[in-house]
């Protein structure tokens, strides 16, 4: 495989390309490193924070607790430290459905539309 062939990964994130991929200010980012002990991300000699794909990974699990299911701060810091690899499973396999519901949705506007162009 040549050079270029392979497909290059970015090894660390800005807190505000994190904040724009969640939607989020970075001050929300900046908040939840103070409530959860997890998400502590690198930073440089600058004082800039950078974020490795495992802490977005990390942002993600409690961005779903606290935003998407409306589990309170310290409800959300329990469930991690009780089930943080199990519930980082389970939130994967939620996205993963909803990325499919969402193609069918969609796929099943298309078919109706042409349903209608074509009768």
């Amino acid at each position: 495989m040549t050079y270029q062939d392979r497909e290059i990964e970015k090894q660390y994130f800005t807190i505000g390309e994190v904040a724009q991929q969640f939607n989020v200010a970075p001050s929300l980012i900046r908040f939840w490193e103070t409530e959860f002990d997890e998400l502590r991300p690198r930073k440089s000699k600058k004082g800039n924070r950078l974020y490795t794909p495992q802490d977005i990974d990390i942002f993600r699990t409690i961005y779903h607790l606290v935003k998407e299911r409306g589990y309170t701060i310290p409800g959300a810091r329990d469930l991690l430290k009780q089930k943080g690899p199990q519930l980082k499973e389970k939130i994967d396999v939620i996205q993963s459905l909803e990325k499919v519901r969402k193609f069918m949705v969609t796929m099943k506007k298309d078919l109706d539309a042409l349903g209608k162009a074509q009768g």
